[in-house]
């Protein structure tokens, strides 16, 4: 079949050939010949590759040639070219199948090194040092470590990165970078010796020692790496003192963020802090504020949880279990602290734990959380182990429950796959591994040994996993920011870079503050930290087979931005998980924090009067004093000024109770005028018994003081108006009293003479005497204890109550003492006087008379004491009117009904004595002889 694929094994060897048919066309049969690495002559190939020195040759032709000859290709493309024809993918995997799976050692370690005008040094953790035990080392000797894909594949990224730059004219046009990558185990210790051979002079193998560095041309221009945060805090300092750019791809820790520590120190990655923030924002879109967190014992999970922690309190999520996962290898006692975490967090309401930390100590926590049958929790996890073949390939992982976690963003790279294959095809190529031997000096055989000797024995299953989750954008990102940085240096242009003296790292790392540059068509710049600004993916775990796909769920850049709709939680009903230690306060409740932790509280309503400002205020706020607020509020409201209005319906009846007293004190007024000289109104007192009525209506009218909203004038007048008028209706009354009383108990010389000074002027003169104290008692009481206006914010549950207050209950009760004292002098003396057949008996009157006013007032008293104030003014209202109609009742009404209705009884006979009163023709009601007449 056209473009097939054909393998024999004649006589025990290993053929394979390509069946080009005359539908292939150059273009075609030139990029077969370019994948594999051969020249290209008149648009066909005859190329021939050994791939085990006891094997025949394997021949891959199109259309034979008479004098078929092999042309070596190793400037290859700067990645694998996107061909049409899906048999050649097929034959690249077959290739490397063949190559990689028939046991031969491959020359991969020996492609980490190119020469190059300008080298760039590469760190990557090309192996692990977990059971190399290097704290039980007794002499600095070589470190021997197991292989890890992840490594290769950043490195191979960065001479993918390198090889671009050099295939093409844009960064560097006319001259060639160089790279020189090497192993750090993800240790420290391994580290410093590619460091060490970075720093050596150019073309040795010693660092030398110079008081002035600026001159100091040492073997590469600048360091790319090292993943690991822990390595990177190392080397940061070493290359610091150098001014060396280094650009790690991996190392997020923030205190590298640090310029005085690390001057030179860029990276391709966020740093932890924008990680540790997003997850904060996590825990706060979901209302989870009762986690745990965890963190690997090194320097990554350490600073990792520390900036979580602090940034997680301050947002008021409550940490209830952190602990530290031990490295691998650590003692037994450390192990089972971590067994000690996981029972506290199984036991209590925490649903969420975070986990800042490397990939092997998340892979022992999940171990032990596996073992130890927790819970299924939702784990938000660090960039670091997310991606980790080591955890996502784990037993019983599926089981755990929901794993998120936030991977940084980078450009796709869908070509980088087939450059991988490539590379391990060209390793297994014995002709281009010898070519590779001539080329390279033996510099690195005498200081460093083989690069990656592990690289040497792996398959292409090896790596074929790792490629499905691996980010390489960063390391790849890396080489374009430091040629950018070195095009900016040397003045480079479209036509070339000009001739000059050499970079030095110090004057690359001039260019590389705050650089920007441009790859796979992101625009990417270094801040003035050294760090990159790069959003954020959250990633969710979705298990379909026995290791899990990454699924997209939302983005973060300064700001969460969550699809709802695509989460998926492991829990009954895909129900949402909730770890809280306490419920969510509902509005207008404040949280009372009980035990250590503030997420743990009890929800406390707002009283009336406060209110809850925002949902993390610890306490009710007081609400001002011109504002109210109800039970569990969460804002108070303007205050309504309360007092006794003229439209309310006690008001009303009271001013419909004046008008009758009004009128009533209108038609006695009306009626004893008429009659001025009747027996009736002159034994009533006449005159006085007219300026009594009057002084009775101005009672009356000293009520319209009270409703409507007071002022300092009217609190001042209303007692001054009332008590003034009833003292002088009083004092006339009392006159009456003392005459009934001198004519019926005292003998007739006593009588006499007592009755001629009661009246005429010397009668007034009491009156005016009596309105004097009343008059120096409330000028006292205004002067000494004024009543005041008040606002009173507190009495009324919603409005300000504006009212007179009363300062001096004792001066109060005075001013009432002239008026209760005429009172029960009058009540004295007519209570016991005895009344005389067939005459009118004024003594009744006046005793019913003063049995009202002490009616009135007594139960004024405890009533408007127990009142509430707002009504206390209508209570005084209603004591003045009832105390005035109850001696028009008693002493007036009478006396009009008899005016009206019985004028045969207005008779000097039934009314007057015929003594003083009627001889001198002024009145009175005793005194002279007793009339004969009948009694009608």
């Amino acid at each position: 079949m056209p473009g097939s694929l054909l393998a024999t094994e004649p006589g025990g060897g290993i053929r394979i050939t390509v069946q080009c048919e005359q539908s292939w066309g150059a273009q075609e049969v030139e990029d077969v010949c370019r994948a594999l690495g051969r020249q290209v002559r008149t648009g066909e190939c005859f190329a021939k590759q050994i791939l085990r020195p006891s094997l025949p040759r394997l021949t891959i032709s199109g259309t034979p040639l008479d004098s078929p000859s092999c042309h070596p290709f190793w400037k290859l493309p700067s990645a694998m070219p996107r061909l049409a024809l899906p048999g050649l993918m097929a034959l690249l995997g077959l290739k490397a199948l063949l190559g990689l799976g028939a046991g031969a050692p491959l020359c991969l370690s020996q492609q980490l090194s190119m020469p190059g005008d300008y080298v760039l040094g590469g760190l990557f953790p090309l192996g692990s040092a977990e059971d190399a035990r290097l704290g039980d080392r007794t002499w600095p000797n070589t470190t021997e470590c197991r292989f890890s894909s992840l490594g290769l594949l950043w490195a191979l990224a960065m001479k993918m990165a390198v090889e671009e730059i050099n295939n093409g004219s844009a960064l560097l046009p006319g001259l060639r970078l160089g790279y020189d990558l090497f192993d750090t185990c993800s240790e420290p210790v391994v580290a410093m010796k590619p460091s060490l051979v970075f720093l050596a002079k150019a073309g040795s193998r010693s660092i030398a020692a110079y008081c002035d560095y600026t001159k100091y041309q040492p073997r590469v221009l600048a360091v790319i790496g090292p993943h690991s945060s822990e390595v990177a805090l190392v080397t940061g300092k070493f290359f610091s003192f150098f001014l060396m750019p280094q650009v790690s791809y991996g190392a997020s820790i923030d205190r590298l963020s640090n310029r005085e520590t690390f001057p030179s120190f860029f990276r391709t990655v966020p740093s932890d802090r924008v990680q540790a923030v997003a997850m904060v924002e996590l825990l706060q879109e979901f209302h989870w504020n009762w986690v745990a967190a965890v963190g690997s014992d090194d320097e990554y999970g350490r600073q990792g949880l520390s900036l979580f922690s602090s940034l997680a309190t301050a947002r008021g999520i409550c940490i209830a279990h952190e602990g530290l996962v031990p490295l691998p290898h650590a003692n037994s006692l450390r192990l089972g602290s971590v067994q000690g975490l996981l029972q506290q967090v199984n036991q209590s309401s925490v649903q969420v734990v975070v986990v800042f930390s490397s990939a092997h100590s998340a892979h022992m926590l999940f171990s032990y959380s596996i073992h130890c049958k927790l819970s299924p929790k939702v784990w938000v996890a660090s960039e670091a182990w997310l991606i980790s073949d080591l955890v996502m390939k784990l037993p019983g992982m599926d089981q755990v429950g929901t794993v998120l976690g936030f991977l940084h963003q980078g450009a796709p790279m869908p070509d980088f796959p087939s450059y991988v294959q490539t590379r391990l095809a060209l390793a297994a190529d014995p002709a281009f591994c010898a070519s590779l031997d001539a080329e390279q000096a033996g510099l690195e055989d005498h200081v460093v040994g083989p690069r990656c000797p592990q690289c040497d024995h792996i398959t292409l299953e090896n790596v074929s996993a790792a490629l499905l989750h691996h980010r390489t954008f960063a390391a790849y990102a890396a080489v374009y920011g430091v040629a950018q940085a070195l095009h900016n240096a040397l003045l480079c242009n479209a036509s070339g870079c000009p001739q000059r003296e050499p970079v030095q790292p110090w004057q690359l790392l001039e260019n590389m503050y705050n650089l920007s540059f441009h790859t796979r068509g992101l625009t990417l710049r270094f801040d003035s930290s050294g760090n990159i600004g790069v959003n954020y993916d959250l990633k969710l775990w979705v298990w379909k087979d026995l290791t899990p796909s990454l699924h997209t769920v939302g983005t973060f850049d300064g700001r969460l931005q969550l699809q709802h709709s695509q989460m998926s939680w492991h829990t009954q009903g895909n129900e949402e998980p909730v770890s809280q230690c306490s419920r969510q306060c509902r509005e207008g409740q404040v949280r009372r924090v009980k035990g250590f932790h503030s997420c743990c509280y009890d929800c406390v309503d707002c009283k009336a009067g406060s209110y809850q400002r925002n949902p993390d205020e610890p306490l009710c706020i007081q609400c001002d004093q011109d504002q109210w607020s109800p039970d569990r509020s969460t804002q108070c409201f303007p205050r309504r000024h309360r007092f006794l209005a003229w439209g309310e319906p006690a008001v009303l009846v009271l001013l419909v109770v004046l008008g009758l007293a009004l009128g009533l004190v209108l038609v006695a007024l009306g009626l004893f005028v008429w009659h001025w000289d009747s027996p009736l109104v002159r034994a009533s007192g006449g005159p006085r018994a007219c300026f009594g009525l009057v002084c009775l209506g101005l009672v009356c009218f000293s009520v319209l003081l009270f409703p409507g909203r007071p002022s300092p004038t009217i609190c001042l007048a209303q007692q001054l108006l009332l008590h003034l008028p009833l003292t002088g209706c009083l004092s006339t009354l009392f006159l009456q009293a003392a005459e009934i009383f001198v004519r019926s108990e005292l003998p007739p010389g006593w009588a006499d003479w007592l009755q001629s000074l009661l009246w005429g002027p010397w009668a007034w003169l009491a009156v005016l005497l009596a309105m004097l104290v009343e008059t120096a008692l409330c000028t006292w009481y205004l002067v000494a204890f004024p009543p005041e206006m008040v606002t009173d914010w507190q009495m009324l549950p919603t409005e300000a109550l504006v009212h007179c207050r009363v300062r001096s209950w004792v001066s109060f009760g005075l001013v009432h003492a002239v008026n209760a004292t005429l009172a029960f002098l009058c009540f004295l003396g007519t209570f016991l006087v005895q009344s005389r057949p067939g005459r009118y008996n004024g003594a009744r009157s006046l005793t019913f008379a003063m049995l009202a006013y002490f009616v009135t007032w007594v139960s004024f008293v405890p009533l408007f004491a127990n009142v509430h104030v707002v009504f206390q003014p209508a209570v005084q209202m209603g004591a003045t009117l009832l105390c005035a109609l109850g001696i028009l009742a008693t002493f007036h009404l009478p006396k009009c009904y008899l005016l009206l209705w019985r004028p045969d009884l207005n008779t000097p006979e039934f009314f007057l004595s015929g003594g003083l009163g009627d001889t001198r023709g002024l009145g009175g009601s005793g005194g002279g002889e007793e009339t004969q007449g009948k009694n009608k």
